[in-house]
């Protein structure tokens, strides 16, 4: 029977040690890589397309569960993979909806769809570098139109062609630095 006052020895204090070690990674492993895989990422800006709003190395935290339970809204900025090398990321702001016709005159967009047959035209107070040029796009079912901020300097769906849903990865949540919630979202 030990004594009663006995102190636990080296042993004892490093299998401790190693059993709250195991303990502390097993737990972060199961919590913080489905988080990651499923939940939030982060994404740091390439390029100045979404100029003014995001700048080139902005760091954002990505939330990709929302779009689980809703659909895209316009004027959203979205993350996705580039429909033409999917190993690359992109962030644009979302401008035409599926079954919409996304039509740009002298750098003016008007989205023509069964709630506006004549045509709505969008107030964009977050474009600050326009492009002046004429382009009707129609899309189809699970299909979106997005550009950039920076129309001036940005390779879109006016280029591209139309995003598929598929390709939505998620949208900004978080910017690091300015710290900024819900960043690039713009209240009409």
């Amino acid at each position: 029977m030990p004594p009663e006052n006995s102190q636990p020895t080296t042993n004892d204090r490093q299998q401790s040690f190693w059993k709250e070690f195991f303990k502390l990674v097993f737990l972060s492993v199961i919590i913080v890589i489905p988080f990651r895989l499923y939940i939030a990422q982060p994404f740091v800006v390439d390029g100045l397309s979404m100029y003014p709003t995001f700048d080139n190395d902005d760091y954002l935290i990505i939330d990709e569960i929302s779009f689980r339970f809703r659909g895209p809204e316009r004027g959203e900025v979205l993350v996705f993979k580039y429909p033409n090398d999917p190993k690359k990321y992109f962030i644009k702001r979302l401008i035409g909806l599926p079954n919409e016709t996304v039509k740009i005159r002298d750098g003016e967009v008007t989205i023509v769809n069964a709630e506006y047959p004549e045509g709505l035209r969008l107030s964009e107070p977050y474009v600050r570098l326009p492009k002046h040029e004429n382009l009707t796009t129609i899309l189809e079912e699970d299909d979106y139109f997005v550009m950039g901020d920076n129309r001036a300097s940005s390779a879109d769906s006016r280029i591209w062609g139309a995003l598929p849903a598929t390709n939505i990865v998620g949208r900004p949540v978080f910017r690091l630095y300015p710290p900024d919630l819900f960043p690039g979202n713009y209240d009409e």
